[in-house]
């Protein structure tokens, strides 16, 4: 069986197990039997969605990805992972505007409150700023904005952890 996958699931593919497969940016133009994109990636092919926004999505792809192809983890170990077991209790009393379902899920998942209105916080993607610029001037310093797939890791490991440290260092500072 022919495999492909985006550069933003590459690592995760390495993760499981998984030995042969190429990488394209555009798994439509190959001629592989089976792709292995991120959930939100559109493709005519037959394909694995997977996600790996939060910790606990990069986990449960990798072990589905494991299962559906036969492999055991190579590389993968997330046994000192604080936030796999994040309890995220003290953090509920604030409250957190989020603009963009990825950031919703690692938000959620830390244990903050999402709201809609009278937010302690706005968190954004930085390819928002420019739509929100009014937004993010009236809540001042209470801003995060967070980057997106182009200017963070490819290694989803790596890139949660940029974004949960992000996420972590600016909100727990509650006003």
């Amino acid at each position: 069986m022919k495999i492909v996958t985006t550069p933003m699931c590459k690592d995760a593919l390495k993760f499981a197990g998984i030995k042969e497969f190429d990488t394209n940016s555009n798994p439509d133009s190959t001629d592989a039997d089976i792709a292995v994109v991120l959930s939100e990636t559109d493709t005519t092919m037959k394909s694995v969605k997977i996600k790996l926004n939060t910790f606990t999505q990069i986990k449960s792809s990798v072990e589905m990805l494991q299962e559906m192809f036969g492999t055991s983890a190579v590389e993968f170990n997330f046994d000192n992972n604080k936030y796999l077991e994040f309890d995220g209790k003290e953090n509920r009393n604030i409250k957190v505007k989020v603009y963009s379902n990825f950031l919703g899920e690692i938000v959620d998942d830390l244990g903050f409150t999402i709201v809609h209105e009278d937010p302690d916080y706005l968190v954004y993607p930085d390819y928002m700023m420019d739509l929100l610029s009014d937004e993010i001037v009236t809540m001042g310093d209470r801003v995060v904005e967070i980057p997106s797939h182009k200017n963070v890791p490819k290694n989803p490991i790596k890139r949660a952890e940029t974004r949960y440290k992000l996420l972590e260092k600016k909100l727990c500072m509650k006003p």
